[in-house]
């Protein structure tokens, strides 16, 4: 079986650690490389911008405790600044990510794409989206998988339509002005 490479986008969110945890039990395998990314927002102040990092780099951390029961997996942790959804498809496209993988919640990026196609068709990549049901039996927690499908379309160049008048309007009106001053 080929490896693959999952980017997991890591966010204080509760639906971020279930899909993270969906991910473990579910879709990533021995051997595969595991990126673990949280983006920052962007700072003017260095000191604020240092403390979001190493507050994103201890999330992450405790993230990659989660990925500990996968044998020979290689985990990485990738911490960066800037807007949530230009920065995801950046580094996505950075690592060659085959799939990314990401916990969906009320400020997803996903959400605040222009349209839903739009942020995801730029990631080039599989992606799957986790949503955390609220309810909880005997431990387990219960998540639902939505995938999005990322298809190319051919949209063929829009047709040019016939002109029914080939002169301008404003040369047709002066001539009938014209004739009326004689």
């Amino acid at each position: 079986m080929e490896t693959q490479r999952v980017a997991v986008l890591v966010e204080d969110a509760p639906a971020s650690r279930a899909a993270l945890q969906w991910a473990v039990r579910n879709f990533i395998r021995g051997g595969d490389s595991i990126a673990l990314l949280h983006v920052c927002p962007p700072s003017r102040s260095r000191r604020r911008r240092r403390g979001l990092r190493l507050r994103g780099f201890q999330l992450a951390l405790a993230f990659k405790d989660l990925c500990n029961g996968i044998a020979e997996a290689k985990v990485e942790i990738l911490v960066r600044e800037g807007e949530l959804g230009e920065t995801v498809a950046a580094a996505v496209g950075q690592l060659k990510a085959t799939t990314l993988v990401l916990g969906i919640h009320d400020k997803s990026f996903l959400y605040s794409a222009p349209s839903p196609s739009a942020g995801v068709s730029s990631l080039g990549c599989r992606v799957l989206a986790i949503q955390q049901n609220a309810t909880a039996r005997h431990g387990f927690m219960e998540a639902e998988l939505i995938q999005i499908e990322t298809i190319r379309l051919h949209v063929p160049a829009p047709k040019i339509p016939f002109p029914i008048f080939t002169l301008p309007l404003g040369v047709i009106w002066r001539r009938s002005s014209s004739k009326r001053g004689k």
